[in-house]
C-alpha cells in the first residue's frame, strides 16, 4: 500500500484554476487538465488525511467505463497519457501520471442526471414521505433497496454551499431546454443500462449514478468522471437483501467512523485514524479490481 496520499497538487509557476473537493483543475484554454487527488468528502466536509491511491483509482475507473460506453456518446477525454500533457506536468509525474485527464472544454449544463435503479438514499427519504422520487410517481409498498421497474431520471442542481438539490425532470428541461435535456437524459439512461448490465455480470449491482454532460461545437458531451464510488452506488450482489440500507463500495468507513466522533459538521472534521483509511481504500481498490478485471492502477 502506498504511505503517502496527493491531497493537493503543486506546480512552481501555476496554481489550479480550480480546487474542487477532490479535483485540482487547470485551464490550459482550450482544455482543461484534471486531476484527482487522494482528499476525501463527507458531509460535504473534506477530511484533512487522504486516502491513498484513491484519485489513481477514480481515474482509472473513469477511463474504463469512458471507453465501454464510448459507443453510446461522446466524451470529453483527450488523453491520459501523461507524454500529451504540457511539459509543465510531465515534469512532475509524481503528482500527475495516472491521475489525470486532458480533455476537452465544454459547456457544462447546470444540472446533474441522475439515474436510479434501485430505492435508496434521498430518493428512498422523499418515497417514504411522498410516494415520489423528484416529483415521479412510483409504486405503493415499495422498500428500502428495492429494484425499481424501469430506471428512472431524477435530476440534481447545486446550491452555492455544496449540496445536491433533487428537482424533477421538468424543471431542468426549463433550466437547459427541452431538447438537451431529453438528449443527455435519453444518453444517461443508456449508458447506465449499459453499465448495470456489465457490473452485474461482475457480481457488482449499480443502484444509481449521477453523471455530467455539456456541449462542444453543438454536440452533446458525456464529462467529468463516470461511474465511480464517489459518484454512484455500488453493492455487492451476493449480499443484497432489499428491505433495509446495503453494503457499499464507497466511503461508508469514513461516514461511520465520523458519527461517532460527536464532530458537530459544522466546522473542519477531524482527521480519519488509520484503520478507516486502510479499510476505504481497501473498498475503493476492490470496486476497481471487481468492475475493471483488472489488478493495477
Amino acid at each position: 500500500m502506498s504511505t503517502q496520499a496527493l491531497c493537493e497538487t503543486n506546480l512552481p509557476n501555476r496554481a489550479p484554476s480550480a480546487r474542487g473537493k477532490v479535483r485540482d483543475i487547470y485551464d490550459l484554454g482550450d482544455t482543461l487538465l484534471i486531476v484527482a487527488t487522494d482528499r476525501i468528502s463527507a458531509f460535504d466536509w473534506i477530511n484533512p488525511v487522504g486516502i491513498p491511491d484513491k484519485g489513481k483509482i477514480l481515474t482509472q475507473m473513469s477511463l474504463f467505463w469512458f471507453d465501454l460506453v464510448g459507443d453510446v456518446v461522446r466524451n470529453h477525454l483527450l488523453s491520459a497519457d501523461i507524454a500529451d500533457f504540457p511539459r509543465e506536468f510531465q515534469d512532475h509525474p509524481d503528482q500527475f501520471e495516472g491521475r489525470s485527464m486532458l480533455v476537452h472544454k465544454c459547456e457544462m449544463f447546470p444540472v446533474e442526471f441522475v439515474i436510479r435503479g434501485d430505492l435508496a438514499g434521498s430518493g428512498w427519504k422523499e418515497y417514504r414521505q411522498s410516494g415520489t422520487v423528484c416529483g415521479i410517481q412510483l409504486p405503493a409498498g415499495l422498500r428500502e433497496s428495492d429494484r425499481l421497474e424501469t430506471p428512472i431520471f431524477t435530476p440534481a442542481t447545486k446550491a452555492t454551499d455544496g449540496h445536491d438539490i433533487n428537482i424533477p425532470p421538468d424543471q431542468a428541461a426549463e433550466i437547459i431546454g427541452r431538447n438537451w435535456a431529453a438528449a443527455a437524459s435519453d444518453a444517461a439512461l443508456k449508458v447506465y443500462s449499459k453499465a448495470r448490465e456489465y457490473a452485474e455480470k461482475r457480481g457488482v449491482i449499480l443502484c444509481d449514478t449521477k453523471f455530467e454532460f455539456g456541449t462542444l461545437d453543438g454536440e452533446l458531451v458525456l464529462a467529468d468522471e463516470i461511474l465511480t464510488p464517489d459518484s454512484s452506488r455500488f453493492w455487492p450482489a451476493d449480499q443484497y437483501a432489499p428491505g433495509k440500507g446495503q453494503p457499499s463500495y464507497d466511503k461508508q468507513f469514513v461516514r461511520d467512523w465520523l458519527e461517532t466522533t460527536g464532530w458537530d459538521k459544522n466546522s473542519p472534521p477531524p482527521p480519519l485514524p488509520n484503520d478507516v483509511v486502510v479499510k476505504t481504500r481497501e473498498k475503493y481498490v476492490e470496486a476497481y479490481r471487481k468492475l475493471t478485471g483488472k489488478r493495477d492502477f
